[in-house]
């Protein structure tokens, strides 16, 4: 698990949410996006998590 949630810089389809949000779980992020689906107002909850979670710092 890492310390903080940060967007993903290599697994992303759209802006990196649900990668980034795996990686800090632990877990598959085609787990996520598929949670993401089927949760109610999820195309909001996405907006939101996408203009406040800051990306990851570049990598060498």
């Amino acid at each position: 698990m890492k310390d903080k949630l940060r967007k993903s810089r290599t697994d992303r389809s759209i802006s990196g949410v649900c990668g980034g949000i795996a990686e800090y779980l632990g877990v598959s992020s085609f787990g996520v996006r598929l949670l993401f689906l089927f949760l109610p107002a999820n195309i909001i909850i996405y907006l939101i998590l996408a203009n406040t979670i800051p990306d990851s710092p570049p990598s060498l």
